[in-house]
């Protein structure tokens, strides 16, 4: 069998992020995967990236999320091509703030990470890291998408499993053909559980097992620290972690 701890989302929250993985050593995973969107909003960045090259360093594959590239490279159209009248000065201000947190050594080791990562179990099941779909760090999952897009997406990796974030809500969805495992957030969850999301996934002779699970940490000296930080969007920022939904 082969046993997989997805992760993503964690958003400079390095509170949740240490919490879940305490819970992801205890499971004794054969990898742990991070699927992007690591560092802006949260008050610890730096932390978040320092534990992460050593889990890196340990065999963890980490990638990057669209946040990622915001923080690295101030790239917000690559970003957030969404956001076709401009990008709120919260985003610019919080990802500026990132950036100068991070320094140059870890700022690098952030733009240099991959969008995808792929691994095939013991029974030669492909499983793909992606931060929203395949091919896409922007174009996700999301529970309202049309089931015709929602094929198109998958379609595009021949991997049985598709292991994503983006939308910080964890999720499975089993197409029979291929499963979508959302791991959610681990660090700045929408679905109004204010703890930490994330996947444990089992693998045997081509079964595919999954299960959600729900880290808590401390919400509130978290939801503190950014606030204090005082920067445009803070007050939201906060209020989306102590409430477990977004707010802005």
């Amino acid at each position: 069998m082969t046993r997989l701890a997805a992760l993503s989302d964690i958003h400079g929250n390095a509170t949740a992020m240490e919490a879940v993985l305490a819970d992801v050593a205890r499971e004794k995973p054969d990898v742990v995967l991070v699927a992007g969107d690591l560092v802006l909003n949260g008050p610890e960045p730096a932390l978040v990236v320092d534990v992460l090259q050593n889990l890196a360093a340990d065999g963890a594959l980490v990638i990057q999320g669209n946040t990622d590239i915001a923080v690295a490279d101030f790239d917000y159209g690559a970003a957030f091509p969404w956001m076709s009248d401009g990008v709120p000065d919260a985003i610019v201000e919080g990802a500026e703030w990132t950036h100068d947190e991070l320094g140059e050594q870890r700022v690098d080791w952030l733009r240099r990470l991959p969008s995808e990562r792929r691994w095939r179990a013991e029974d030669g099941t492909l499983v793909l890291v992606c931060h929203a779909s395949p091919g896409s760090q922007t174009a996700g999952f999301d529970q309202a998408l049309d089931p015709t897009v929602t094929i198109e997406r998958v379609a595009r990796t021949d991997a049985r499993v598709i292991v994503c974030g983006h939308t910080h809500v964890p999720e499975i969805r089993d197409l029979g053909w291929k499963m979508i495992v959302n791991d959610g957030s681990a660090g700045y969850v929408f679905d109004g559980d204010p703890t930490a999301s994330w996947a444990l996934i089992d693998i045997e002779h081509g079964e595919v097992s999954v299960a959600i699970r729900r880290t808590a940490f401390d919400v509130l000296s978290v939801a503190n620290a950014i606030s204090a930080r005082g920067l445009a969007g803070d007050v939201y920022r906060a209020a989306t972690v102590r409430t477990g939904r977004l707010v802005r």
